[in-house]
């Protein structure tokens, strides 16, 4: 589906030339002649795009952008603002409300395609990221959308790349008291930096002696370590082909030399804004995916993914036909630590019962609350009698120390009963090798709890 455009001019015939310039190149466009029915299209989110007019009577294009980009509904949306206006100053104020981009009148062409395509790339992904989290506000996140649209921009960490002192010391200088930014001169160097280095954004000086500064460029937005971190280039005033060729392999924004300060300080907050907005869109989804599979109790896996889990485990074991166990583990008496101390304590005893059983399996292990006091443990490329040396420690380590309970002012005794089961050649799935670890756990406890019994058939 091509990307919708919405420009926005109160003159008819700057809409309408827009308007063939953009369907020539096949965005889909839709139009608005005053800055009201501007916002309410973005609000209804009938666009991809904003080309919005700076000059216009009522609001301007300067509020319509302030606007768009304090609301967590709309500031996602790119918006770039076209105008008559050529001063520094206005390209600044322009950035200050929030636009992503200040391209003047007469716009040339082949600039304002690699713009449009370049921001709809971008917001592309970060689509992607909001409407994953849009289910998370029920599920006890709050807004996302709201807390990462609060980003102000400031105190970002910057990498600047440029091996000609009298230019990095002018953007050092510019940018330092708003944030923290760290000089390259080596382009080698600073690829490896900009892999550990945490940063926000990456400005590339595309003057570099001996080396393209474009392909630092592909190489931050191709590595997974720095794919997401903002680049801006800084270019002279005759490399219009060399801008447009890092657009459209990923930068994000660029200078042109003479680099106004601030117009720097305001792109390069544009650009931490929009990357801390993402990583925390990114974070949410996160949380929300953790939250799908977590028991909010124990922190171990829930159920669900259990099932999901074991059932690839089983059949990865069966392809490679290598060994797999399990353990089915369950508190003894657990009720009547409930009815006699009360489930708050119960709760607590649950929680470092899963600890305990976290602290003594490997990372590699899938271990999941199973249902009330029941944990289930599955030990990938493990016999049974492997497996039940791994049981045998968890029953000692749950038995032979207390638990404390009551913010530890109290310490409660309590044991565990285990049944251990491991795949066999049989078997079909992996419910097979579950039913004989609840065989085994049943055995264990009739046997007198507090024992591992492994079930061999």
């Amino acid at each position: 589906m091509p990307a919708r455009v919405l420009v926005v001019d109160d003159i008819f015939t700057n809409v309408k030339l827009l308007e063939t310039k953009l369907s020539a190149e096949y965005f889909d466009v839709i139009t608005a002649t005053n800055g009201r029915d501007a916002i309410a299209i973005c609000e209804q989110d009938l666009c991809d795009f904003v080309l919005l007019d700076a000059m216009m009577p009522d609001l301007d294009g300067f509020e319509v952008c302030r606007r768009l980009k304090s609301s967590p509904t709309t500031m996602h949306l790119p918006v770039v603002m076209v105008t008559a206006l050529d001063q520094p100053s206005d390209r600044v104020r322009g950035l200050d409300a929030g636009a992503d981009d200040f391209l003047t009148k007469p716009v040339d062409d082949v600039a304002l395609f690699a713009r449009v395509r370049s921001l709809v790339r971008l917001k592309a992904i970060t689509d992607e990221l909001r409407a994953r989290i849009v289910g998370s506000r029920g599920i006890g996140l709050g807004d996302p959308l709201a807390a990462a649209s609060a980003e102000t921009g400031q105190n970002g960490h910057v990498l600047l790349v440029d091996d000609r002192p009298s230019s990095h010391e002018r953007l050092f200088s510019a940018l330092s008291p708003f944030h923290r930014v760290e000089v390259e001169s080596d382009p080698q160097r600073a690829m490896m930096r900009a892999v550990e280095g945490g940063f926000d954004v990456v400005l590339i000086s595309l003057a570099l002696q001996g080396f393209d500064g474009l392909r630092l460029c592909s190489q931050i937005r191709s590595l997974d370590r720095t794919r997401n971190v903002a680049v801006v280039l800084i270019a002279d005033m005759d490399e219009n082909a060399r801008v447009l060729r890092g657009l459209d392999i990923g930068a994000h924004d660029f200078l042109v030399r003479p680099v106004d300060r601030n117009e720097l300080v305001a792109r390069v907050r544009t650009q931490v804004r929009r990357k801390r907005y993402a990583d925390r869109l990114r974070d949410s989804v996160q949380v929300s995916m953790e939250l799908a599979v977590i028991d909010g109790l124990t922190g171990l896996h829930n159920r669900r993914y259990l099932d999901l889990q074991l059932a690839a485990l089983f059949a990865e074991a069966v392809q490679r036909d290598a060994p797999l166990a399990v353990l089915l583990l369950d508190i003894d008496h657990f009720k009547s630590v409930n009815d006699g101390w009360g489930h708050e304590v119960g709760d607590e005893v649950l929680q470092e019962f899963a600890k305990r059983i976290r602290n003594l399996t490997r990372g590699i292990d899938l271990v999941a609350r199973y249902g009330g006091e029941e944990v289930v443990v599955v030990i990938p490329d493990a016999s049974a009698e492997e497996a039940s040396l791994v049981a045998e420690r968890i029953r000692d380590r749950v038995g032979s120390t207390p638990f404390g309970v009551r913010r530890r002012s109290e310490t409660l005794h309590v044991t565990v009963s285990i049944g251990v089961a491991a795949r066999q050649t049989g078997d079909v799935t992996a419910a097979s090798v579950m039913k004989r670890a609840d065989v085994a756990l049943y055995q264990a406890k009739e046997e007198g709890r507090n024992r591992v019994i492994a079930q061999a058939a």
